[in-house]
Order: C-alpha cells, then sequence, then structure tokens
C-alpha cells in the first residue's frame, strides 16, 4: 500500500482543521506562557504558586478535553451523516457533565485551598501565593467547561475558526491585564499570583460570551436557538456516557499523573518546581502541533466512517496521517531544541539551579517530543477517532501507572537521581509507546461505527 494518499481533498481537510487548531492552541497555551514569564520576572515563589494550582486545574481541563473528544468523536460521524439534530443533543449532554465536574472542583477549592495546593509543595510562602491564586482561578473553571464543550461542538462539523478567534481575544485581554495587575500599572496596587488569576478570570468571561454569540447567532454549519441549549434526548444522553466513560478516565488519569509530576518534583527541590513550570509550559506551547493533528485526524476519521468511506479508503488515510505525524514530530524537536536558551533567558527573578535544570529537562524533551507527535495523535486522533476508546485507557494505565510512576518515584526518593534523571523516566512512555500505537493502528480493527442513521 502505498504510504501517502493521492486524495487532495484528504490533504485540503486536514491542513486547513490543522492549522487553525495549531494556531488556536498556541495562543490559549500562549497565554499561559504569559502568565509564567510575567510571575517568574515578579517573583520565584509566585510562579511556584501558581504552577501548583494550575496542576489542578490541568486535571480538570484534561477531564474536560475528554469529554470534548467523546463529543467530537461521536458528531464527527453524524456530521458524515450530515445530520446536525444528534449532535445538539449530545452537546447539551457534554455541557451537563461539564458543568458537573466544574461545581464539583470549584466546591473542593472553596472548601479547601491550603489542602490542595499543600499537595504539591511543603514550602509555606509557595502554598500563600498559590492560595491567593487559586481564589480567583477557581470561578473560572465553569465558564472554561462551557466554552470547551461549545467549542469541541464546533470541531466535530469542521467550524473550527471561532476558536482561533477566541483564543486571540483572550491573549489580547489577559496580557494587558496580566502586566496591570501582577505588577501594579495605572493606579492599580500589585497583586503578583493574585492579580494573574483575576486577569484569567476577566479573559475566560470574555471568551465565553463571545462563543455564546457565535453558536446563536453567526455560526452557519451548525447553528443552535437558546432553547435547543437545554433540550437532550435520553437515549443519546445515555450514549454519551457510555462512550465518554473511557475518554474522561484516560485524559483525567493522565492530567493526574502530570499533577504528579509536580508532586515529585516539588518534593525534590524549589528550584525543580520552578524549574519544570518553565520547561513544561514553554514545552506545551509546541506540542500543540501534535495535539492539532490527534484533533484533525479524529474528526477526519470520524466523518470518513460517517460518509460511509471504504475500509481501503481509511487504511490510506492512516498510512499517511502516520507519516506526517513523524514529520511533524522531528520538527517539533528541533524548533525546541533551538528556542530553548532565548525563552529560559526571559525569566528574570528565577535562581541560576532554576534556569539550568529547565535546560536539561527541555532537552530530555527535544527527545521524547517525536514519540508524542507520533504515539498520541495515533492513540488519541485516529484510533479513537475511529471509534475503539478502550485501548488508549489500558495502554495509559499500564504505561503510566504500572511502569512510569513507579520508576519516577523510585529514582527521585530512593535513589536520588538527579532531576533531569527523574524527568527522562516521567516522559519515557512517550518513547516505549509507539511500538504498541504502530502495531494496533496497523491492524485496522478500530474501524467502529458509533452513530446511527435512525437517530434524530
Amino acid at each position: 500500500m502505498q504510504i501517502l494518499t493521492k486524495d487532495k481533498g484528504f490533504y485540503k481537510s486536514f491542513f486547513s482543521l490543522w492549522r487553525v487548531l495549531v494556531l488556536n492552541h498556541v495562543i490559549v497555551l500562549g497565554v499561559n506562557l504569559a502568565d509564567n514569564i510575567m510571575l517568574g520576572s515578579y517573583s520565584e515563589p509566585a510562579l511556584s504558586g501558581a504552577a501548583a494550582c494550575n496542576q489542578v486545574q490541568f486535571v480538570f481541563l484534561q477531564i474536560i478535553v475528554g469529554l470534548g473528544n467523546a463529543l467530537v468523536v461521536m458528531c464527527s460521524q453524524y456530521w458524515g451523516m450530515r445530520n446536525t439534530t444528534p449532535i445538539k443533543r449530545l452537546t447539551v449532554a457534554s455541557l451537563a457533565c461539564g458543568m458537573t465536574f466544574a461545581v464539583i472542583l470549584f466546591t473542593l477549592a472553596s472548601v479547601m485551598p491550603e489542602k490542595i495546593v499543600g499537595i504539591f509543595t511543603d514550602s509555606p510562602e509557595i502554598i500563600s501565593h498559590g492560595v491567593e491564586y487559586l481564589e480567583y482561578i477557581k470561578y473560572t473553571y465553569p465558564v472554561f467547561a462551557l466554552t470547551s464543550i461549545l467549542l469541541a461542538s464546533m470541531r466535530s462539523v469542521e467550524s473550527v475558526k471561532v476558536g482561533f478567534v477566541v483564543s486571540l481575544i483572550t491573549l489580547v485581554i489577559n496580557i494587558t491585564l496580566n502586566y496591570i495587575l501582577i505588577f501594579g500599572k495605572l493606579g492599580f496596587e500589585s497583586m503578583g499570583a493574585r492579580g494573574a488569576a483575576i486577569a484569567t478570570l476577566i479573559a475566560r468571561c470574555a471568551e465565553l460570551l463571545y462563543v455564546l454569540i457565535h453558536v446563536l447567532f453567526i455560526e452557519k454549519n451548525l447553528p443552535m436557538k437558546a432553547k435547543e441549549l437545554v433540550k437532550t434526548d435520553s437515549q443519546l444522553f445515555k450514549k454519551y456516557l457510555k462512550t465518554c466513560i473511557p475518554f474522561v478516565v484516560t485524559d483525567g488519569l493522565f492530567g493526574v499523573s502530570t499533577a504528579l509530576q509536580t508532586v515529585i518534583l516539588g518534593n525534590m527541590d524549589d528550584a525543580a518546581m520552578a524549574a519544570n513550570s518553565v520547561s513544561t509550559t514553554l514545552y506545551s506551547v509546541l506540542k500543540v502541533a501534535a495535539i492539532g493533528s490527534a484533533t484533525a485526524a479524529s474528526v477526519i476519521i470520524g466523518k470518513s466512517i460517517g460518509e460511509c468511506k471504504s475500509k481501503q479508503q481509511i487504511k490510506e488515510y492512516s498510512k499517511t496521517l502516520q507519516f506526517i505525524f513523524i514529520c511533524i514530530g522531528v520538527c517539533t524537536g528541533i524548533l525546541l531544541f533551538i528556542i530553548r536558551t532565548p525563552v529560559i533567558s526571559l525569566y528574570g527573578n528565577i535562581s541560576d539551579e532554576a534556569k539550568i535544570l529547565a535546560n536539561g529537562f527541555l532537552l530530555v524533551l527535544c527527545v521524547t517530543c517525536v514519540g508524542t507527535s507520533y504515539q498520541m495523535p495515533v492513540n488519541t486522533g485516529i484510533v479513537r477517532g475511529g471509534g475503539d476508546s478502550k485501548f488508549v485507557l489500558v495502554l495509559d494505565i499500564i504505561s503510566i501507572w504500572l511502569i512510569v510512576l513507579p520508576l519516577s518515584f523510585a529514582a527521585a526518593f530512593l535513589w536520588n537521581w538527579h532531576p533531569v534523571a527523574v524527568i527522562a523516566c516521567l516522559n519515557a512512555d512517550q518513547v516505549f509507546k509507539c511500538l504498541p500505537a504502530a502495531i494496533k493502528v496497523n491492524r485496522y480493527n478500530w474501524i467502529k461505527r458509533i452513530a446511527e442513521k435512525q437517530a434524530s
């Protein structure tokens, strides 16, 4: 079988989606990078405190991502049939689930803020800054859930430009307010971590307002009325719950494992925690190329199944996507290697030790990102997009929870390895998961129809 498909429509669809999705994610994570750089210039404890809170937020974000990914997989098949009524009903089901998780996390953040931040560090100063940050950032949880799931429904019908516009609005608002509130400009007091949280809250509210206006008055592929945002279908709701559970568990466990990385490094050394915040934030900005690949692949594969394209055609698309993923990974690794030093130099008030560690962490990530760029979009884009979500769940449980985390805890606290070696252990699965991913995707037993023609 040829490696690259000759279907020009495939390339147009993939790269149109990929380009906008990558720009969207770059801007979203650019907001986090701006937060980090500004807080790093304000003080290292403020940076570490916000980083600790963001680990909790990252777990929540991954749960919402799981709900959104399940929505995209189901709705893209209906989109292939050009049946939008089930898409609207499934969107409401996803919104209900997202708000449930948001309310739970908001309640926990309100009742036990010190305990939540204290999971990631035992430094009283860092905990103090983290609690200040959490006091306001907790209000973004329900807002973020609504916005993210509505944008996921737009992605499922190939309407992705709205996400880019929303992210751009957020970037401008957040950076402007960060500068004013963190450092105390234009007559405002200097608020540090608390100012960063307030800026993010205002930006999140603005993006939700824009998304609602777009969904209700502008959207062409999936126009919705206000009453449709509360109308669901019991059968589709049950079907969505059954489908989304593996997604939520997989993405939620990934979020927890990432948070445990901060727990490990935070209990090794304050400088290691700051370095981890610097390195992972920069790496996350570049990893969006792989994330965009996964989302675009999921939509294209799901839509192709919904359109009843031949298995041979879907196999051809899969081969081409794998080649594209590898190319993206190599380019990402090279770019990360080139820009790591200039970006680290932007952090004015973190220690030299933290900068040296951040550089070491990024060198490890330059290598592992090639594996990430292949196995992650293969697993979460092609395989899950084709309807097989259980494989990804099983693979992550084995690789992360039975291998990577036990090995990393032992390396940090039993063997007392250097933090750079611990980071290598924490990211080892990004390389060795490539083999099972390659075997699974090239067996093609993941091609499954989730959507039903009679659904309405």
